[in-house]
């Protein structure tokens, strides 16, 4: 992430990396530049091989079933450091069938350090959307809860359309300092108090 930003922060740990992603944040020209940074991270943290090898050999096992259950199960794993305890559980697929290829984080350690709806989703919602889907075959609908931090992640399962994610319509967080600093100067946040940068 560093190098894809181009600064680091000088805080060690989990706050330098909040930093950094508030960085990666201001750094795109729009929500869609930020996004392609972050699709880029996440692609850095696997040799290229591995990613065209899953997608070309696993992902089309079984209509995807045995590639989404292996990635639910290596991000509840892989990913209790970035956003804290992560069960794997069942998920309804597209086709009414049940299967265990979700992962369900009690409460985000991502966007509630960053305090911020337009990190999580830039940063973290689509970009892991797009990444999955485009590198490892694998569909994902990332569903954050903004009141209690909690976020479902159903593999196998395709995101609606961006017009119509209920997460991309959500206002600012009332934890976010951004939003708490435009309140007290009067100014809103944006069109119906949705968050200005989603």
């Amino acid at each position: 992430m560093v190098e894809e930003v181009g600064w680091d922060s000088p805080k060690p740990g989990y706050a330098g990396l909040i930093e950094v992603a508030n960085r990666l944040m201001v750094k795109g020209k729009s929500a869609l530049e930020t996004e392609q940074s972050a699709v880029r991270v996440l692609q850095a943290l696997f040799p290229p091989l591995l990613l065209d090898l899953f997608k070309a050999i696993l992902a089309p096992v079984a209509n995807g079933q045995l590639a989404s259950m292996m990635v639910a199960r290596a991000t509840a794993l892989s990913c209790q450091w970035l956003m804290g305890t992560c069960t794997v559980n069942s998920v309804t697929l597209p086709d009414g069938k049940s299967l265990s290829s979700g992962v369900f984080v009690e409460k985000c350690k991502y966007l509630e350090e960053s305090k911020c709806l337009g990190i999580c989703i830039n940063t973290c919602k689509l970009p892991t959307q797009t990444f999955f889907k485009d590198h490892m075959g694998v569909d994902l609908y990332m569903e954050p809860n903004f009141e209690d931090y909690s976020c479902q992640f159903n593999f196998g399962v395709p995101p609606p359309p961006l017009d119509t994610d209920k997460a991309l319509k959500e206002p600012c967080l009332d934890i976010c300092t951004s939003a708490r600093r435009r309140r007290e100067v009067g100014s809103n946040s944006g069109p119906d108090g949705l968050c200005p940068q989603v």
